[in-house]
């Protein structure tokens, strides 16, 4: 298993557990199940950004991609 696919489990677990098995998207607010769940740059990597886990939410892969379509346009 790769250290990001950990990274991304390892938080989904944190916030599933503080949140009562309910794990929020960081974008749209709506809850992610566990095999929907990517992680998001907080303050994406281009500005300034690291992968540090304070600088990782999760999301859902669709509102990841539609986040990143609207800030390069």
């Amino acid at each position: 298993m790769s250290r990001l696919k950990l990274t991304r489990d390892k938080i989904y677990k944190t916030v599933s557990r503080q949140l009562h098995g309910v794990v929020p998207c960081w974008v749209c607010g709506e809850p992610v199940a566990h095999a929907e769940a990517t992680l998001e740059h907080i303050q994406p990597l281009s500005q300034g950004g690291n992968s540090h886990q304070d600088n990782l939410a999760i999301s859902h892969d669709r509102c990841n991609h539609l986040r990143h379509a609207k800030a390069k346009s």
